[in-house]
């Protein structure tokens, strides 16, 4: 009997711990599930974009319903991949559904487990009703040496009496030819919030000059869906058969929306090295997850074959007669560029003389048709130095016209004219009689306007003839306000002419991946450069406080007065010979030291810095060698250098400005030294000691409790009273440093 008891106790106490443990499981799920990198992704209000890439296999949950994997796909990023896949749960049972009974997971051909996550707008799908089907979609991060076809995965349900509480049901390994790249003039369809999109490459044209190709891509999206869909920020990039990657901007996509059944074409351009093969590329479409930190891969296109020009005659030459002789014409380029509230359409054209004798050159004049409807005057623009065309020799010239730039069009022509001389009216003389004769047509599409784009560290060169110079991006930088900042850019100029020369004019904006533009301020440079000689230029913008900078392009061009180059105290009213720069990041280190302080064109080196404190205040004592590199020219307009002293309490601080136009004062052969001449209260060239500072403020006495600490010393770089912080370090109160 009491054998019985014990043995019936012993199976109660079982069954209490079972129970138990099963609750403590149901409970501890999801903190498992998160353990084992299978957790939801973080919330968000974005709706990313899914594709529709083919299915790999699929996995019986029962004899009625299954999951299907589709649309695995991969994306580089710098150090690792991002896989984005699909799941397809189809019930066709009689009953609910319930996806949190299951999961997926990731693991490599070394065995290695990879940690999955759900996207944010799919993290609540969990009940899948009866005769129906759900989409959920996935991301997990390997690393870059993995391919797609080392992947495998497995779909588990909870099980209670498992080792691990899982059991999987089912594996598909990614098959070796499998490809989520959509052939040459195939489509792919994608899902835009929630709303089909069928996107097609619909043409490629392709430019060459000596350095780049610039293809332009024309990617039809037509919405296939039941409602409007506006298209989201991607990115877009061309991929090599090598992999390398080279980003592409797209024209007119800001707030774009496609209604239900209507298609939309967007343009995208970009420049790759002719040093790259052209086999093999691909579009790829990628949407940037801000709050994943991550690019998820949305489709890949095969690019088709190049698509030959019809009339389009960039780069050919053309010829023409008059009573001179004959001429050759060859349009260069023609651009559609940002001015004020207008556009300026912009032709640059080379006229050459091919022949044995020198001609003059022909009073040209001309004007741009749009579409064949709409006429646009246009201005001739003379930016080379010459007054005839010797036996081999060219000039480059340019036509401006103005207009809306909210006007749309497709095709534009520019019409080459030169003004009749006019008759003799009989008394020695000749009248103009206005009239002009059609010399040429250039005909050009839209699509091909693109402006020049030059890779970081590249040098554009304008070579006309008298100031050949060559403009390369050094550094950006950020000085920062309270209200705005402002970006500045330093553009290096070199002349590359054998003489001193002036530096030409510039306009100058910053414009952003959704094309807002902001004009930037230039300060001219009234000293001429000399031979080999350097100008840096600063170009500043101001635009709002902490703008992001990623994929944010600088353009230049050539400023202009009626016919003519701008000259130093003219007003612009256009450019010519435009090109843009990608900026590269912003320079963000600060030194944490004062030796070698970089202020372009100067070098800023502070030593011997000691303190003092007297019944009248602080005195603030350091040596400094001040510096200038004297091949380089610049104009230092609302330029100074900040000292800030400033305890580690923040009870004692001051600081003093000092202006980048009295730095060539004495020692401006930088070589000089001596004490410093501190009636000035300014800094100078050359290498200085004693310099002192002195804040005026009896009560300081009072905190000399404060001064058993450290303070820091700053050096700010300063335009237009928005500051940078350069270089800083702490130092010991009435001690004296190196």
């Amino acid at each position: 009997m009491n054998k019985q008891l014990r043995k019936r106790r012993k199976k109660y106490r079982s069954c209490i711990w079972l129970l138990a443990a099963a609750l403590t499981f149901s409970s501890a799920l999801p903190a498992m599930a998160a353990e084992n990198g299978s957790g939801d992704a973080p919330g968000t209000s974005t709706s990313y974009t899914t594709g529709t890439a083919p299915v790999i296999g699929k996995v019986a949950i029962n004899g009625e319903s299954y999951f299907e994997l589709k649309n695995v796909m991969m994306h580089p990023e710098t150090d690792n991949n991002t896989v984005i896949f699909t799941v397809r749960v189809n019930n066709g049972g009689a009953s609910d559904l319930l996806f949190v009974d299951y999961w997926v997971r990731i693991r490599t051909k070394d065995g290695s487990r990879i940690s999955v996550h759900t996207l944010p707008q799919d993290k609540d799908k969990n009940r899948i009703t009866a005769k129906s089907s759900q989409d959920i979609n996935f991301y997990a991060t390997v690393n870059s040496s993995t391919r797609l076809n080392d992947l495998t995965f497995d779909f588990i349900k909870w099980d209670f009496s498992q080792p691990g509480y899982e059991r999987i049901i089912g594996s598909v390994a990614v098959p070796q030819d499998y490809t989520t790249v959509t052939a040459a003039g195939q489509s792919r369809e994608v899902s835009m919030g929630g709303s089909p999109i069928k996107a097609t490459i619909e043409k490629l044209w392709m430019t060459k000059n000596e350095k780049n190709y610039t293809p332009t891509v024309v990617l039809n999206l037509q919405n296939v869906g039941s409602r409007s869909v506006t298209l989201p920020d991607y990115q877009y990039l061309l991929r090599t058969a090598d992999g390398l990657m080279y980003p592409l901007k797209a024209k007119g996509i800001k707030d774009l929306a496609i209604n239900p059944q209507v298609d939309k074409d967007v343009e995208l351009t970009g420049t790759v090295p002719v040093s790259v093969s052209t086999e093999g590329w691909q579009l790829v479409i990628v949407q940037k997850a801000e709050d994943l930190k991550l690019n998820l891969p949305i489709a890949s296109f095969a690019l088709p074959q190049v698509s030959e020009p019809d009339t389009v005659a960039v780069g050919k030459q053309y010829q023409f007669t008059n009573e001179d002789g004959i001429y050759t014409a060859q349009l260069n380029s023609l651009l559609r560029l940002p001015w004020e509230d207008q556009d300026i359409l912009t032709a640059d054209f080379t006229l050459s003389n091919q022949g044995q004798e020198s001609l003059p050159i022909p009073d040209l004049t001309g004007y741009f048709m749009l579409d064949d409807a709409v006429k646009v005057e246009a201005k001739l623009i003379r930016t080379d130095q010459i007054i005839g065309l010797p036996a081999g020799a060219s000039a480059r010239f340019q036509f401006i016209g103005k207009m809306p730039y909210t006007y749309d069009f497709g095709k534009v022509k520019l019409v080459l004219q030169e003004k009749d001389s006019g008759d003799s009216n009989g008394e020695g003389t000749s009248e103009s009689s206005g009239k002009t004769t059609d010399l040429l047509e250039f005909e050009h599409r839209t699509d091909l306007m693109n402006v020049p784009f030059h890779f970081i560290g590249e040098s554009y060169k304008i070579d006309n003839i008298g100031r050949s110079t060559s403009y390369t991006v050094r550094v950006l930088d950020r000085y920062t306000g309270d209200t705005a900042d402002t970006l500045v850019v330093q553009l290096e100029a070199t002349n590359l002419e054998k003489r001193f020369t002036d530096v030409t004019r510039l306009i100058s904006h910053f414009q952003t991946t959704d094309g807002t533009v902001y004009p930037a301020t230039i300060a001219n440079i009234k000293k001429k450069v000399s031979p080999n000689g350097k100008a840096i230029l600063f170009l500043q913008a101001v635009v709002p406080k902490g703008l992001p900078t990623d994929g944010m392009h600088i353009m230049i061009g050539e400023a202009v007065t009626e016919d003519k180059l701008t000259p130093e105290d003219g007003k612009p009213d256009a450019y010519v010979n435009a090109a843009a720069f990608w900026l590269p990041k912003e320079r963000s280190e600060v030194q944490d030291n004062l030796k070698e302080i970089d202020l372009t064109p100067f070098r800023l080196s502070i030593s011997k810095v000691r303190t003092l404190l007297t019944q009248e205040g602080v005195t603030l004592k350091f040596n400094y060698e001040l510096s200038k590199n004297l091949m380089v020219e610049t104009n230092n307009e609302g330029r100074k250098i900040v000292l800030e002293l400033k305890d580690d309490q923040n009870k004692i601080a001051f600081s003093r400005e000092y202006d980048f136009k009295d730095f060539d004062g004495s020692g401006g052969d930088g070589q000089g030294s001596g004490s410093s001449d501190n009636s000035s209260g300014k800094l100078k060239l050359g290498s200085h000691d004693d310099f002192e500072v002195k804040e005026q403020d009896p009560d300081l006495i009072y905190l000399v409790e404060v001064m058993k600490n450290n303070y820091s010393l700053n050096v700010y770089d300063s335009f237009n009273g928005q500051k940078k912080l350069l270089a800083t370090k702490k130092i010991r109160w009435f001690s004296t440093t190196d």
